[in-house]
């Protein structure tokens, strides 16, 4: 499972001119699963996203994890994740999950989160516009 992790302003995720997800501040999550992925990945990787400390403190020092500075989660499905384009400049996604499964462990892990903070989300298998502000800027991979 891999969750790419962006601190974020404003952000949302629309489906056919529809917005399906919006937060005002927090974090910007794409989500990944490859086949060996289950609950042992969505438990840990849900608490390492929600602990992550890298929201700033009273001394701008990034020391504060969503939970302890607020916001919400904008919660991705993102199969590209798993993309190879190690033979070619096409890549290659047999490494991503499929859908029919995913879908469950991207559902899972969205409760997992919601047991914390509020989740909004991107509606899976679907082409989505996203649009986000992201303060820092701050990008993290995290893989379990």
């Amino acid at each position: 499972m891999r969750v790419l992790v962006q601190r974020s302003g404003e952000s949302q995720v629309s489906v056919q001119e529809k917005t399906t997800g919006k937060i005002e501040n927090g974090l910007v999550l794409f989500v990944g699963f490859t086949e060996t992925d289950g609950m042992e990945q969505i438990e840990y990787l849900a608490k390492k996203v929600v602990n992550l400390r890298i929201f700033p403190d009273e001394n701008d020092v990034m020391n504060k994890s969503i939970l302890d500075y607020g916001g919400s989660i904008l919660s991705i499905s993102q199969f590209t994740l798993y993309a190879d384009s190690s033979k070619g400049n096409r890549p290659s996604y047999i490494n991503a999950m499929s859908g029919d499964k995913a879908i469950k462990l991207y559902d899972l892990f969205n409760e997992e989160l919601r047991k914390y903070v509020p989740v909004e989300t991107g509606v899976f298998g679907e082409h989505m516009i996203v649009s986000i502000t992201n303060i820092g800027p701050i990008t993290i991979l995290l893989e379990k």
